[in-house]
């Protein structure tokens, strides 16, 4: 899994910054500038995506396995605090994370009460969740489907653009500088061509999943995310048609420690280019 790194690699301090489905760490760019005089912020691209090799068998593309490779980066990296930024699917990965430490943390027996000194296990810090929430909602998951896995290939880099473009309105507006960066690192030339720059087999599990199976999931992602205890920042697109108003709402019932934040004008997902999108996830971990 490669990943990309910012600000001092000797500061104990870690912000990890996991992008969505189809995209790159390099997403983060702009954030991780802002933030890399206080954090040591690391942005991998998740397995199957960019830099990253791609999985023997594509049945592994799920939150699973993905959580599990942040806890091989997470233990490389060896943070004393950890906070974390998660769009769309890197908010589901940090919620799986949180979820599978809150697990852990239930099966040992106290040290103290053993007699044993304090051990280091991981504690998950602050979290931002970028558009995404427990409740999974259909049609933004339909939407999200149409295009992932479909193969595409264009002679020149601006029709690459022009396509990035079309499938991302809900990003909100751009400059044309802005929808060129954001096509830069998820297209890669190949053979003479533009093609996607990732593993069109991610759409597998998404598309192999039942209406079953995405209730269990939320029900599982539900029980993560209560048991989240650390403060909790809400990014929302006004216009999402992934993370709707009143699953907003319900995550402000049901976890006391969280805030929200609407970025008007945009829908799924906002891309933290902007500094009126920057500015309130800068505020939220470093106040």
């Amino acid at each position: 899994m490669a990943y990309w790194e910012w600000g001092d690699a000797d500061n104990p301090r870690v912000l990890l910054c996991v992008h969505g489905l189809t995209r790159t760490g390099r997403d983060f760019d702009a954030l991780a500038r802002r933030l890399a005089g206080s954090y040591r912020v690391v942005c991998p691209d998740v397995v199957g995506r960019g830099r990253s090799d791609w999985l023997v068998n594509p049945a592994g593309y799920v939150v699973p396995q993905y959580v599990s490779d942040m806890l091989t980066l997470i233990a490389r990296l060896r943070p004393a605090t950890l906070d974390w930024v998660g769009t769309s699917m890197g908010g589901l990965i940090g919620m799986g994370l949180a979820g599978a430490l809150a697990m852990s943390a239930a099966a040992r027996p106290a040290r103290g009460d053993a007699g044993l000194p304090p051990d280091d296990t991981l504690v998950l810090g602050k979290m931002v969740l970028n558009d995404i929430g427990p409740a999974l909602n259909g049609p933004g998951l339909s939407r999200i489907g149409e295009y992932v896995g479909q193969p595409m290939a264009f002679e020149r880099f601006e029709q690459a653009v022009d396509y990035v473009r079309t499938i991302s309105a809900g990003f909100g507006p751009h400059d044309d500088a802005g929808w060129a960066e954001l096509t830069r690192h998820v297209f890669v030339r190949q053979a003479g061509q533009w093609v996607k720059h990732y593993d069109l087999r991610i759409a597998e599990p998404l598309a192999a999943q039942t209406d079953a199976v995405l209730l269990a999931s939320e029900r599982i992602l539900w029980a993560a995310y209560e048991s989240i205890h650390a403060p909790l920042l809400i990014l929302r697109g006004e216009l999402s048609d992934l993370l709707t108003a009143d699953a907003a709402a319900e995550m402000l019932r049901r976890n006391p420690g969280a805030s929200l934040h609407n970025v008007a004008g945009v829908g799924h997902a906002p891309t933290l280019r902007t500094d009126k999108e920057i500015a309130p996830v800068v505020r939220f971990l470093l106040g």
